[in-house]
């Protein structure tokens, strides 16, 4: 099996190496943003879309010529993956996985990578790595790096720098240490609720912060724009930012890490989380209701982080040896696991169910879990047809699944 895996460190740069790291960032950039108002324009004029290679010559162009001429600073190995991703942003809005690309803003999300693993040197017994034109780099090496170097990233957030480097390996292909299947219903009161009964409690990382955030927010907006204080209140704001992203992602880190080592098999809903967080302002035209509690909700199930906690439980599960299967999450907390009775009267309130056709009476959270492991064990018995909520057209259920199941070669019955 092979595995590919990254391992994200702190960089601790000179003066000198941070300020060329700002530079070479910015030339990414710029590089970005000119191929794109420069697809924009070959749109316009009704011409077909430059690909890669022709727009690695027009790069060739851009840094020989003499309106430019700073961008030969750069490594041009970055700077030609930046016109990569231009053309990954392109085909993903084509095939309706993102949205049109837009021009990159300075100070947001800045970085660079080096694609050819010749070009940079990694020494884990020194702490530090070897990057082109900025010379040996101090990390805090905080553990090993294992396999065979591929590529690396180097991002700033809140100030601080950050390498990725991304390894490849082969491994064995283990098998389960657990032998237990269990469904999971995510959610908000509950941040999950398994099957056998059990609960994690949510974590509401942007919620324990809100109110010093808001502070922050309200200080900086205060502050005359591009001032040296308004820039000194906008560090604080990020580093508040920050602390929220970490916390919640060590928060998924360590409860997918356990529902891992436990179970191998884990079935939880296909939630379509953009779709559920999508903003209820309408239009003008037809302005929309109780605009101010649906943006609370969408902050609620944004906070929880559902996306994320799929995403750490599909690769992790395929590292342990297990399977993840993600099922259609229609009436799972309206259906009784009893008499498969499906009825809105089912769920009184948020956490309890009562159904109305035999009086089964249980946590409407533990309800969805089991309903959830349910319709994962038909999937994986006889790979049924599952309907989708608003479209009567009949879809495979395992292609609505994002599971292991080639991983661990087991056929579709």
């Amino acid at each position: 099996m092979e595995r590919y895996q990254a391992y994200r460190f702190e960089l601790r740069p000179t003066g000198e190496q941070e300020r060329a790291m700002r530079r070479f960032a910015g030339s990414c950039r710029f590089v970005y943003n000119k191929a794109l108002a420069l697809q924009k324009e070959n749109h316009a004029a009704g011409n077909k879309f430059i690909g890669y290679v022709a727009m690695a010559k027009h790069l060739t162009g851009w840094r020989n010529g003499t309106q430019t001429p700073w961008l030969k600073a750069a490594p041009c190995h970055p700077l030609q993956h930046a016109l990569k991703n231009l053309e990954k942003a392109y085909k993903n809005f084509f095939e309706k996985r993102a949205n049109f690309p837009r021009f990159k803003r300075k100070g947001s999300g800045d970085s660079f990578r080096y694609p050819d693993p010749k070009q940079f040197k990694l020494d884990q017994a020194n702490d530090r790595i070897f990057l082109p034109k900025l010379g040996w780099l101090r990390y805090r090496n905080s553990r090993d790096v294992l396999g065979e170097l591929r590529n690396v990233t180097v991002s700033q957030s809140a100030g601080k720098w950050f390498a990725s480097i991304q390894t490849r390996r082969e491994v064995d292909l283990t098998l389960p240490k657990a032998a237990t299947a269990i469904g999971i219903d995510v959610g908000i009161a509950r941040f999950a609720t398994l099957s056998d009964g059990s609960f994690i409690a949510p974590l509401n990382s942007f919620k324990k912060h809100q109110q010093r955030l808001a502070r922050y927010q309200r200080r900086m907006g205060r502050k005359v724009k591009f001032s040296s204080n308004w820039r000194k209140a906008v560090a604080k704001v990020q580093r508040i930012h920050t602390r929220i992203a970490n916390a919640r992602k060590d928060f998924l880190h360590k409860t997918t890490t356990t529902v891992c080592q436990k179970h191998a098999l884990v079935c939880i809903e296909n939630l379509q989380v953009g779709n559920m967080s999508r903003s209820a302002k309408g239009t003008a035209e037809q302005p929309g209701k109780k605009v101010s509690q649906k943006s609370g909700l969408n902050r609620a199930i944004l906070d929880q982080g559902w996306g994320e906690f799929k995403r750490q439980l599909d690769y992790k599960m395929a590292w342990s040896g297990g399977m993840l299967l993600a099922v259609p999450p229609h009436h799972t907390s309206q259906t009784c696991p009893t008499c498969r009775h499906i009825s809105k009267d089912n769920r009184q309130t948020q956490a309890k169910f009562l159904c109305v056709n035999c009086g089964c009476a249980n946590h409407a959270d533990v309800v969805g879990a089991a309903n959830v492991l349910e319709r994962g064990h038909r999937l994986l018995a006889c790979g049924e047809m599952a309907q989708s909520g608003r479209s009567k057209k009949q879809e495979p259920l395992e292609a609505c699944s994002n599971s292991s199941r080639r991983a661990v070669e087991i056929p579709v019955l």
